[in-house]
């Protein structure tokens, strides 16, 4: 039972622990929201600070990376310093680093700043999942869960559509000013609803440092891999190749490690459990699922129907608002129906909604994303919630805090893969299609020649010339022109079918996903 609540019955929950749960529930917003909220602002962002692309992307990949190492720490942490202390660590650091990255003068200051905002942001995500687990009552979890999944499912839409909103009214730093507030409040919270407990200092001496480093090595150079690889060629790029070495044999070390050593610092011997076993790795593939489909929508937007920053953001707030009821609506139907068929019912949701969107043509802007957006949010706040409950089901408190470790590990390393493979589908299918569209447009079919006749017609009218006027002073600028229009068309065409391949496989895997969750044991409602 917790030292915060007490309970005349099973259910009743204290004030205290109420705001503990919500406090670090709101943490676990913040700390999502950030992941996102620059995607919509990078030129803006790129242009003050006069950064390249290349330096730019660095401002995602550099908290991605931090918070990536820090989850899996989280759950040792707290049992060296407490929930609170950590809690408290974290919120203070991500606060100040906000405020470092909103004055920012150059790109390198803000790296540093999204590099340390990312550690210190890093264990609200896992201390929101362990609080729920651990300052509810079992009865309780489905709304706790529900109040979890509005933390990370709304705060994958807010944050691109906060982001471009601020940056179009006012500047891209009002990002990170509109943060300081909420973290102030936080940290009130925090300290309030959580008691003090008494540091375990020997823990740091008998820590598994080796561990710790292994994992560290293997999980930020893994993620380097995967966001610097499309842009670098992928093993074209000698330092693409030696960073995969080191992700390897840093990953391989550190699994073997941790399942040989009797106190690891985090238990992935969890993973051994049945339910818990199959819970994550149906969890890696949602993450893969879900972050890569946050980053294709918004791309799709932007390089296929021109969309700006704003309109972008405006498109994606009904997946937020749709996930934020949804959050709400789950408990009481996994009451009526059960945790497994709330899960099978959510991965064919969030299937359905990707595989709406495997026809696309010229005009599929938001008459045709918004709609796959409900549903794949109605889909996910299924899973994310009666997936989380499922997961913890059957295990010992004390293994909360490595239990929650690892499956919001698994989820950002999914969701890691995910948009590098997401990326990398859009851009060979890109490449194949067009070679294959290409062989149709023959410059011998004499389709090809009077569309290009037409063509060159439309724009020696449109531009009131003579074909004299052309480059060369000849027919043929006329012919170049059109024939660049049709070279425009085809790349397009291209772009589209690849979106529509990318969004096709993540059906599929959602599909495979439904299997799970039938395996799974112990669902009754």
């Amino acid at each position: 039972m917790s030292p915060h609540a007490t309970r005349t019955n099973d259910d009743a929950v204290s004030l205290r622990a109420w705001v503990a749960v919500l406090g670090g529930v709101f943490g676990c917003f913040m700390a999502g929201m950030n992941v996102h909220v620059t995607n919509a602002s990078l030129p803006d962002i790129r242009g003050s600070l006069g950064a390249s692309f290349e330096e730019g992307s660095w401002i995602t990949t550099a908290y991605l990376v931090a918070e990536i190492v820090v989850i899996p720490l989280t759950g040792w942490l707290v049992s060296v310093f407490s929930a609170r202390r950590v809690l408290l660590v974290g919120a203070s650091g991500f606060l100040a680093f906000s405020l470092a990255c909103s004055i920012a003068p150059t790109i390198g200051s803000m790296i540093v700043a999204r590099t340390l905002q990312g550690a210190f942001g890093g264990v609200l995500i896992p201390l929101s999942f362990q609080l729920i687990a651990t300052e509810l009552p079992k009865s309780r979890h489905p709304l706790g869960m529900a109040l979890f999944a509005v933390a990370n499912n709304v705060a994958q839409a807010a944050g691109p559509s906060l982001g471009g909103w601020l940056t179009d009214t006012y500047s891209w730093r009002w990002i990170f000013y509109l943060q300081i507030p909420p973290a102030i409040a936080l940290i009130a919270a925090i300290a309030w609803a959580i008691q003090p407990v008494v540091v375990d200092i020997r823990k740091l001496r008998n820590a598994d440092w080796l561990g710790i480093l292994t994992m560290a090595a293997g999980l930020s150079t893994l993620q380097i891999v995967l966001e610097e690889g499309g842009r670098k060629d992928w093993f074209a790029s000698s330092g693409i190749v030696m960073l995969t070495c080191v992700a390897i044999a840093g990953l391989t070390a550190f699994v073997a490690i941790e399942v040989r050593r009797a106190q690891p610092f985090i238990n992935l011997r969890l993973l051994a459990g049945y339910n818990f076993g199959i819970a994550s790795l149906m969890q890696f593939l949602f993450g893969a699922v879900a972050f890569g489909v946050v980053f294709l929508v918004p791309n799709y937007l932007a390089e296929v129907q021109a969309y700006s920053a704003r309109d972008i953001g405006m498109t994606m707030i009904p997946y937020g608002l749709v996930q934020f009821a949804m959050s709400f609506l789950t408990p009481p139907l996994m009451r009526r129906t059960g945790p497994r068929i709330a899960i099978a019912a959510g991965f064919l949701l969030v299937a359905a909604g990707c595989l709406m969107n495997i026809h696309l043509d010229a005009d599929s802007a938001a008459n045709t994303i918004v709609p796959s957006l409900i549903v794949r949010g109605i889909g996910q706040s299924l899973v994310v919630i009666a997936l989380s409950v499922m997961a913890v089901r059957g295990i010992d408190t004390a293994q909360l805090g490595s239990a929650s470790g690892v499956f919001n590990m698994v989820r950002n390393v999914g969701g890691a893969i995910g948009i590098a493979v997401a990326s990398q589908i859009v851009v060979e299918r890109q490449k194949l299609h067009a070679a294959r569209i290409g062989e149709a447009v023959s410059p011998y079919a004499q389709a090809f020649q009077a569309r290009v006749a037409d063509l060159g017609r439309m724009l020696a009218h449109a531009h009131r010339v003579r074909a004299e006027a052309w480059p060369h002073g000849r027919i043929e600028g006329v012919r170049e022109a059109a024939l660049a229009i049709v070279d425009r068309q085809v790349m397009r065409e291209a772009l589209l079918m690849a979106y529509s391949d990318a969004f096709l496989i993540a059906g599929v895997a959602m599909l495979a996903c439904v299997a799970g969750a039938f395996a799974l044991r112990g669902g009754k409602r």
